[in-house]
Order: structure tokens, then C-alpha cells, then sequence
């Protein structure tokens, strides 16, 4: 059942203007099937997984800019072998037409499969710049990371931040998603404290099926305690149920200040599907939501 609700202005004026969403190369059909609902011009993220090659992350890339929206190729440093694999990558980009915009990311391997540690690596080779990149996103992890300390993890988003600078590139910054705004508002307001000003993109998961997030956050050291999840409006007793980020959003809607928080706007994970996402965001916008 739909319960018509109205949404606090700050969600359909800003937070939910722009947002952006996240694909895998191997969902072109389900982009093709998902097109006439999401708007023209939307960034789409292209994720670099194991298990995808060249031509399929080069392939996915041309889908979303051929169907109307802005590619966003991710690059993940430990998982490049090589630099002349990280030039043949935007190379291709680049004679496409798809590679002004980036994502680049350290990615998940323990050791790196060859020269590059991490995004920081990646983006002062100038390689980037030199294949036509105008706009590099970064990674922020309000909850933390896992496998790395958070000293290292603001060292690391200082460091991106003052590069992006230095070269006079555009960029922002996309979090991890998470189930509670406490710490994505906190998260905020150091970013700014340090000097990151660039905008942020809060990412926030497309509605998916409970237990499916809760794998995802277990992957990712997102916290999933009773009260967190009441607060997101599921239970850890009931997995079999679908849920969506209506609460989440609601709450960051109405907390959010410009003034303290800086340029912030939506990035989707999603998990539950293309279609499914950008449906549900159709119809929050236009203030409803599951009831």
C-alpha cells in the first residue's frame, strides 16, 4: 500500500536533485530496461570488479552515454597490474568519449596486483589529466573502513582533496552507504573541519531485500546493531522483508545545513536493482513512500 506523504523540501530541492547511481559492467540490460526512468543526465557509476575485463567496463561505459546519461568509470588501484593497463583503460575511455569523468578508489585487494597502492597513486601519475579527465570522484567512509585506521583514512581524503587542487581538477567525494545519519552528519563536519570542501555524495542503498543489505554492510564494517536498524526501519529478527532509505532520508533532509555540511547530494547503491531504484526515487521525490 502507497501513503501519499509529503517530503520535507530540502529532499526534492537538493538532496535528491542531481542524485547519481552505481552499475556493474555486466548491467547494461538491466540499464536498457531501467532508462525511462531515470533522468537524462544522470551520473551512473560503472563499478571495476574482478571477473570483468576491458571490453566489458569500456562497453558499459559507451551504454550509459548512449542512452543519455553521464558515465562515471571507476578505476581501482590495486587491482591495475600494470600502467600501461591503466593507460590502455583510458585510452579507450578517451577515444569514446567517456573518460572526462572518473572514479578512482583504492578497491578491495589485500596486495596490489601492481604498481599503484592506492587512488593517490593513480591520480598523480597525470595520466589522467592526459586522457581527458576533467572530474575525478573519491571515496569517504563516515563509518570507518574494515582494514584501515581512520588517521590513515582522512590522511588519505586530505591528500586526494589538496591533489585534485593542485591540478585544478574538479571532483567530489562518494561515501560508503550506511543505516544512520548520526555518523554521516558528524563525518560531514570534520570533512569540512580539515579543509574538504569539495561536494559530497552520501551514498545510501536502493531498496533491496533486508538480508541482502545486511551481507553488504557486513562486507563493508557498516554498523548494523537493534537500534540502528529500527532506526532505518527494519529488524535483525525479520530478513525475509524488503526495505528502502525512506527513514534515512527523511532524517538527513532535515538536519542537513549548508552552512555546516557543505554541497551534499545522493549517490545510489543499488543493490536492489536499476529500475527498482530509480522508480523508488521517482516516487519519494514526488513525496511518497511505502505505507
Amino acid at each position: 500500500m502507497n501513503a501519499a506523504l509529503t517530503a520535507p523540501p530540502a529532499v526534492g530541492t537538493s538532496l535528491l536533485d542531481d542524485f547519481s547511481l552505481e552499475m556493474t559492467g555486466k548491467d547494461v540490460p538491466k540499464l536498457e530496461e531501467a532508462r525511462d526512468s531515470i533522468p537524462r543526465g544522470t551520473r551512473i557509476n560503472v563499478t571495476f570488479l574482478a571477473g570483468e575485463d576491458l571490453g566489458m567496463r569500456l562497453a558499459a561505459a559507451r551504454a550509459v552515454k548512449r542512452l543519455g546519461f553521464v558515465p562515471v568509470p571507476h578505476i581501482s588501484a590495486r587491482r591495475l597490474p600494470s600502467r600501461d593497463h591503466l593507460e590502455e583503460f583510458l585510452a579507450g575511455l578517451a577515444a569514446d568519449g567517456t573518460a572526462e569523468n572518473v572514479f578512482v578508489v583504492g578497491g578491495d585487494p589485500a596486495r596490489p596486483e601492481g604498481p599503484y597502492a592506492d587512488a593517490l597513486s593513480v591520480i598523480r601519475t597525470g595520466l589522467l589529466q592526459r586522457h581527458g579527465v576533467r572530474h575525478i570522484g573519491v571515496s569517504g567512509y563516515p563509518e570507518g573502513h574494515p582494514a584501515i585506521t581512520d588517521r590513515t583514512l582522512w590522511s588519505a581524503l586530505t591528500d586526494k582533496t589538496a591533489a585534485l587542487g593542485a591540478e585544478d581538477l574538479a571532483g567530489d567525494v562518494i561515501t560508503q552507504f550506511g543505516f544512520d545519519v548520526d555518523p554521516v552528519l558528524a563525518w560531514l563536519e570534520a570533512a569540512r573541519a580539515r579543509g574538504v570542501h569539495l561536494p559530497v555524495r552520501i551514498g545510501v542503498p536502493g531498496p533491496a531485500g533486508v538480508r541482502r543489505l545486511l551481507g553488504y554492510a557486513a562486507r563493508f564494517g557498516v554498523a548494523t546493531s537493534a537500534s540502528v536498524a529500527r532506526k532505518y526501519g527494519f529488524s535483525l529478527t525479520n530478513l525475509m522483508g524488503t526495505t528502502g532509505p525512506d527513514r534515512f532520508l527523511h532524517a538527513l533532509a532535515d538536519r542537513y545545513d549548508p552552512a555546516r555540511h557543505g554541497v551534499v547530494k545522493v549517490h545510489f547503491y543499488t543493490f536492489g536493482g536499476l529500475r527498482t531504484t530509480a522508480e523508488w526515487a521517482a516516487r519519494f521525490r514526488r513525496g511518497e513512500r511505502e505505507g
